[in-house]
């Protein structure tokens, strides 16, 4: 994977001049199974583990760390699982590693009584970005990758594996400067204006959320969502008032939000945080008319998407006009044995009385 940035610049003799810099991303792709002959054989209680043996993947060793019963009391009844750099990164890398990671989880369909079957895809979750390792933070997965009573069912006594995928990315920088050329470096309006909530400085109006004061500029907050124009600028009473109240968005969320308005990106979100804060934020874009944010909350949720939090999630689609989330549920649906434990999870309750017309829809889409 490469990618290149390039700039020119032409003298009153009309003769070209340049220059161009290529950053070429080296990325080494690897992947480990952890296999178990039966799920309820791996049980030892709460915060008993099993390693499997190092790999090496990108120049590194890494090790997956499965938790059947939880690694901790508030996820005892969810199977956790990690991955672990074995060491710290070496000084060629400035002491850390950046990498990307995706867990899979597979029934072994022939060791259930199917035959010669392939293994079965039950669950998936994937590390929305790079992130960077290193002898501080030297793990990262999810303490809630699957319900175990989900697993019990998905497995139905048998085999399964655990397949976590891994790339390793490395770059380097190639650089080739002409004479009488005129480098333009890359836009940092985004650092800047960040910089600029950070450090409150020319703030206008702040903003009480749980307890917590966030200050931000007001022209910066119209300029970027419409619904914040007419609430600072037009005929509300929000427009004359130098603290306005937030009584439905965490802090969390509202930092997240204004992080975003700021530099139209999205802070670091802890794998096990991002399904949550993708929720909030969706319903936080769709609130203050921010659609690119919510079509990027969209976007993280189906990544997440498995039969214990479907029937949320597209409740939460339907609430928000969220077509795209709405397709991938329903595509979700349509693999075999999903709809049966959707619709026996704790959520279908909810959607079946809060949205009744879904469920026809849910019928239409999903039947053969």
């Amino acid at each position: 994977m490469s990618t290149s940035a390039s700039s020119s610049a032409t003298g009153d003799d009309d003769d070209d001049s340049g220059s161009t810099s290529t950053i070429t991303a080296e990325t080494t792709t690897g992947r480990h199974e952890l296999k178990g002959e039966s799920y309820t054989r791996t049980k030892g209680g709460v915060g008993k583990f099993i390693d499997s043996v190092t790999f090496r993947v990108g120049g590194h060793s890494w090790y997956i760390r499965y938790y059947p019963d939880g690694n901790r009391d508030e996820s005892a009844d969810w199977i956790s699982v990690y991955l672990y750099l074995d060491g710290a990164g070496s000084e060629d890398d400035g002491g850390g590693v950046k990498a990307r990671y995706k867990f899979s989880l597979f029934r072994d369909a022939a060791a259930a009584g199917d035959g010669e079957a392939p293994p079965v895809l039950i669950h998936t979750r994937t590390a929305s970005n790079y992130s960077f390792w290193s002898a501080d933070q030297h793990r990262r997965g999810y303490c809630r990758f699957i319900k175990a009573t989900d697993m019990e069912e998905a497995t139905k006594g048998g085999g399964f594996c655990i397949r976590c995928d891994v790339a390793v990315m490395k770059e380097t920088c190639v650089e080739t400067t002409m004479a009488d050329s005129v480098t333009v470096p890359a836009s940092e309006l985004n650092q800047h204006l960040g910089a600029l909530l950070d450090s409150k400085v020319g703030g206008d109006v702040t903003f009480d959320v749980g307890g917590e004061q966030f200050t931000a500029h007001r022209y910066v907050l119209a300029a970027r969502s419409s619904v914040l124009m007419a609430e600072l600028f037009g005929p509300m009473k929000e427009n004359t008032m130098s603290s306005i109240q937030i009584d439905d968005v965490e802090p969390r969320v509202f930092r997240a939000l204004l992080h975003f308005i700021y530099t139209d990106s999205l802070p670091e979100i802890d794998g096990e945080d991002e399904p949550g804060m993708a929720q909030h934020l969706l319903v936080a874009a769709d609130k203050y008319g921010m659609q690119r944010l919510k079509l990027m909350c969209e976007a993280m949720l189906l990544k997440h998407i498995d039969t214990s939090v479907l029937a949320t999630t597209l409740t939460l689609a339907e609430q928000h006009d969220c077509q795209g989330l709405k397709d991938g549920c329903f595509k979700f649906l349509r693999s075999p044995g999903n709809t049966k434990a959707v619709v026996e999870s704790d959520g279908f309750q909810h959607l079946r009385s809060s949205c009744p017309s879904l469920i026809e829809e849910m019928l239409v889409k999903v039947a053969p």
